[in-house]
């Protein structure tokens, strides 16, 4: 099993430390927590060892989990790494695309392994249709959220549409050629709810909306190609998959048939693959144990992480 320490207890890490316990992939050695007296009341609570240094928490570990808030990521990975230590660590991958490019060359130099927490490439019902996803051409995703004081430090785009942007840019297969997008910002001193139009240089089109002050949640995408139509709802974690072929000579009562003006007639039909419950974040954790073991790659690699970050950078500097 391998050796596994947290850097932050707060919210998410408290759920991380949780399921690292659980998991019989990883030994849980301990955590650390900037602010002492915070961590020893986690340690009292759930019989958590808590170290009093970070290089005391490397010293005993094979792989750190990094769940510190996103402007302590860069310092804390850049540690981690040049420890020799594989490296998980949360979305956004670091402040800015500078520091996670330095990340990306540290982590070659030294040979570590490194995964960033994309847990909605783990979500059961985006894993069920990945594999029908191609060729996409128009995509549309919302990701509403109630508010919530936390996570206000940061931009929406980089507190919650980063995770729509990662999952976009894992199906598309071309680069990013143009970014459009306004923001508004409302309760906090950063845009609260934002609009992004991103074109790709194969000419697919995706527009993401994302509002941390909605009255309800919602995290839907919808992907548009030839002759397929597939929706994934992230929150409720189904999906729904709709494809046309062509119609049958002798239709059945019960067949869907469209007929366009030139008279093609096409059949709808419905083929929605089965969606497996999962734990995500513990998927990604686990998938991260598989990769470090078996010397192979990441499921969201430190590069993928760098991209969704820079064409969330580029959204942010649009407004």
């Amino acid at each position: 099993m391998l050796k596994a320490g947290v850097l932050g207890a707060g919210h998410l890490g408290k759920i991380h430390l949780r399921l690292l316990q659980e998991s019989n992939r990883y030994d849980l050695v301990g955590f650390y927590d900037s602010n002492k007296d915070y961590g020893k009341e986690i340690a009292a609570q759930f019989g958590y060892r808590q170290f009093d240094t970070i290089e005391e928490l490397l010293e005993n570990v094979d792989m750190v989990d990094v769940v510190t808030p996103t402007t302590f990521h860069f310092e804390n990975a850049k540690q981690v790494i040049k420890a020799g230590k594989h490296l998980f660590v949360e979305k956004p991958i670091t402040s800015t695309v500078e520091e996670a490019q330095e990340l990306l060359q540290l982590a070659k130099d030294y040979n570590v392994k490194g995964q960033v927490g994309h847990v909605e490439r783990f979500n059961p019902a985006f894993k069920s249709v990945k594999d029908e996803i191609s060729n996409t051409m128009f995509i549309e995703a919302h990701r509403l959220a109630e508010f919530n004081p936390r996570g206000t430090d940061v931009p929406v785009v980089l507190d919650l549409m980063i995770h729509d942007i990662d999952a976009i840019l894992s199906v598309v297969k071309s680069k990013v050629k143009h970014v459009s997008a306004s923001g508004v910002s409302v309760i906090s001193d950063t845009p609260d709810i934002a609009n992004a139009r991103i074109e790709f240089e194969n000419g697919c089109v995706a527009n993401l909306t994302a509002s941390r002050i909605s009255l309800k949640n919602m995290r839907k995408a919808r992907f548009f190609q030839k002759d397929a139509y597939i929706s994934v709802d992230f929150l409720t974690k189904k999906c729904e998959v709709v494809k046309m072929k062509d119609a049958p000579e002798q239709p059945g009562d019960f067949d869907m048939i469209l007929q366009n003006a030139e008279g093609v007639k096409k059949q709808i039909y419905f083929d929605n693959p089965e969606v497996t419950e999962n734990n995500a974040i513990l998927d990604e954790l686990e998938t991260f144990a598989d990769a470090i073991e078996n010397n192979t790659t990441p499921i969201v690699t430190l590069e993928q992480g760098a991209e969704a970050l820079r064409v969330a950078k580029l959204i942010i500097n649009e407004f």
